[in-house]
């Protein structure tokens, strides 16, 4: 529930500052026209996501005769998380990683990697599996397109600043009037979209402590999923893996963290917080269990 208000205090956050940056400009029909194309974009990925995924990473689709044990996983996962279950892929690649896709709980899709299935024992790629098919469950891709419709559109504001300061706008004139919004021009060019920037990925963590949190109720091991991403945060840093920055965020632990400059700008929480909240659930479970 704390995840759940806390993403949307920050989708709210993200409103505010597109409309705030949207009055600063002035004018209402270019803000609409930002919004417009901003929406337009994200609903193609939106729709088209899951097949741009998977095709960026590399991902093949499997039958349950290649791979009977990972089939029988989700379906297991699936119908005690009370969704349908998703397409199986597997992503050709020995960095041990996963991610799902899909607009919905009925058009959906997790992929696993090789090196995945050769590290993890089996309750452990349940973890992972489950917080994966929380994240379905949970409908976070349509989340992350909304996040991502007001963040595209408070850049697209920006770059609309940009130009309209190179052809004389804002008041640009040897007043103190004009000189007050050329520094606020040039501000919000800088400062908008980082923060929007910021903002996105704070909805990105807070998901994720979200998925951790369901995903560890569906395979009912929370120390399963602590464990495995554990040893995945160890193999990610050792081999990172290729993969679009775009599409980083998907995955269960951050495909790029060896190569990450600070982790203000990531868009995982720290690995041990999530294990340190995991192994605390765990201990919570232990007298109901015991």
């Amino acid at each position: 529930m704390r995840n759940t208000l806390k993403t949307f205090m920050l989708l709210a956050a993200l409103t505010a500052l597109f409309m705030l940056i949207g009055q600063a400009l002035g004018g209402r029909s270019g803000m609409i026209f930002a919004f417009v194309m901003a929406a337009a974009m994200n609903f193609f990925a939106y729709w088209f996501s899951d097949k741009l995924a998977l095709k960026m990473s590399g991902a093949v689709p499997v039958s349950e005769t290649e791979a009977p044990e990972l089939h029988s996983i989700v379906a297991e996962l699936a119908r005690k998380a009370g969704i349908p279950k998703p397409k199986v892929y597997i992503i050709p690649k020995q960095t041990p990683n996963a991610f799902a896709t899909g607009r919905n709980p009925s058009h959906a899709a997790v992929a696993v990697t090789q090196g995945i299935l050769e590290l993890l024992n089996r309750d452990e790629l349940e973890g992972v599996l489950a917080h994966e098919l929380a994240h379905i469950k949970n409908r976070d891709i349509l989340i992350s397109s909304v996040a991502a419709v007001i963040a595209g559109a408070i850049s697209y504001l920006a770059h609309m600043a940009q130009w309209t300061m190179m052809f004389g706008g804002f008041g640009r004139s040897d007043d103190d009037d004009g000189g007050g919004s050329m520094i606020g021009a040039l501000a919000m060019m800088i400062l908008a979209p980082l923060a929007a920037a910021l903002i996105q990925m704070a909805i990105s963590r807070s998901r994720e402590y979200l998925a951790d949190y369901t995903g560890a109720k569906i395979c009912n091991c929370p120390e399963s999923l602590a464990s495995a991403l554990k040893k995945l945060e160890e193999w990610n840093r050792r081999i990172p893996m290729q993969v679009n920055p775009a599409t980083a965020q998907m995955y269960i632990v951050n495909p790029l963290s060896g190569q990450s400059l600070a982790n203000l700008f990531s868009t995982h929480p720290p690995i041990q917080e999530r294990i340190r909240r995991l192994m605390e659930m765990a201990q919570q479970q232990q007298p109901t269990t015991g």
